[in-house]
């Protein structure tokens, strides 16, 4: 049954109103603060076990971002990378979260470093799953026939082609039936696809694209993250985020722990979470003194910010389905 994903994801939902927007996140266990940032098309789903593998020792906070997920999706919403991370560093000030390690993927990586670099007091240790945070020439043929404006559209938001050709193109062994529902379950129409399409049109090849500004500052801002702690992880077998992304984080970030799993593709955390659990673990564990000269001995939510939320409309269109927009 389709509904089966849900018991993949035994979690409370919460939800911090954004500009009357409902932004939701997750928040689990109690501890340092780990902030799991997802990318594209993927949502606080993709997470599931590694909060269940680190809830016990860790407070685990993952949100979706606007249009994704468990969030709301307006229509005419600004889909910038730079508007994502500007919701999660309010989400950030809001929970009051410190000495914060981040752990990011694909969109994540940019969205999740910006908010750190404009709250660098927060944060004390970084985890770099497949992505990139700096200018690349590089889109691959599947990724670029998604951008053309009219028939990448209709594959992209029509077919919710990018969203199920991932749950098997992005992976090196297949997924359970229920874990590949749980992926595509908020992607049901057409109007809850519309972030899917402006995160593949985001992607800034040229000076004139809005977001290509924001990101050379991005990359010129890195080199200020060398002296902290940092742990990349990098499957192997990722025809996007190719080694080549991988060898340009090594010139980045020389002192970064490095740890590639050659059987991985794109989807690591769904490929590897086994190898990937006890490699955080470990990692926290031998860097935890950095983090505790980084701020109070414990953060906690504020009670205004960590309210649970009942099952909100997405809940009820997963179950009922709605009727695709007319573009």
């Amino acid at each position: 049954m389709k509904s089966d994903w849900r018991a993949l994801y035994p979690f409370t939902s919460h939800y911090l109103r954004l500009d009357g927007h409902a932004y939701h996140y997750l928040d689990e266990g109690r501890g340092e603060p780990l902030l799991l940032v997802h990318g594209n098309p993927t949502w606080s789903f993709y997470w599931r076990e590694l909060i269940l593998g680190l809830r016990d020792a860790y407070r685990v906070v993952v949100p979706d971002h606007m249009g994704c997920g468990l969030s709301d999706k307006p229509r005419g919403y600004p889909y910038r990378f730079v508007q994502h991370a500007e919701n999660l560093t309010r989400l950030i000030r809001a929970l009051d979260l410190d000495r914060v390690t981040l752990v990011v993927h694909d969109w994540g990586g940019p969205i999740g470093l910006r908010a750190a670099l404009a709250e660098p007091h927060r944060f004390a240790r970084y985890v770099l799953f497949n992505t990139a945070a700096f200018r690349s020439r590089q889109v691959p043929w599947r990724i670029g026939i998604c951008r053309w404006p009219i028939v990448g559209r209709l594959a992209v938001q029509g077919l919710n082609a990018f969203v199920r050709a991932a749950t098997w193109m992005a992976v090196s062994r297949p997924l359970s039936p229920a874990a590949r529902a749980g992926l595509v379950a908020p992607y049901n129409c057409w109007r809850n696809r519309e972030a899917v399409w402006r995160f593949v049109q985001d992607i800034p090849l040229t000076p004139s694209h809005p977001s290509f500004a924001p990101l050379c500052e991005l990359e010129a801002a890195l080199p200020r993250l060398r002296r902290q702690p940092m742990l990349i992880v990098w499957g192997m077998r990722d025809w996007c985020f190719t080694p080549a992304f991988l060898a340009r984080f090594q010139e980045l970030f020389p002192h970064a722990q490095i740890h590639p799993l050659h059987d991985a593709s794109h989807y690591l955390a769904e490929d590897a979470h086994e190898q990937i659990v006890p490699l955080l673990r470990d990692f926290l564990r031998r860097h935890a003194s950095e983090a505790d000269t980084h701020g109070r001995s414990e953060t906690a939510a504020s009670p205004a910010a960590r309210t649970s939320g009942s099952p909100g409309p997405l809940h009820a269109q997963m179950d009922q389905g709605c009727q695709r927009a007319v573009p």
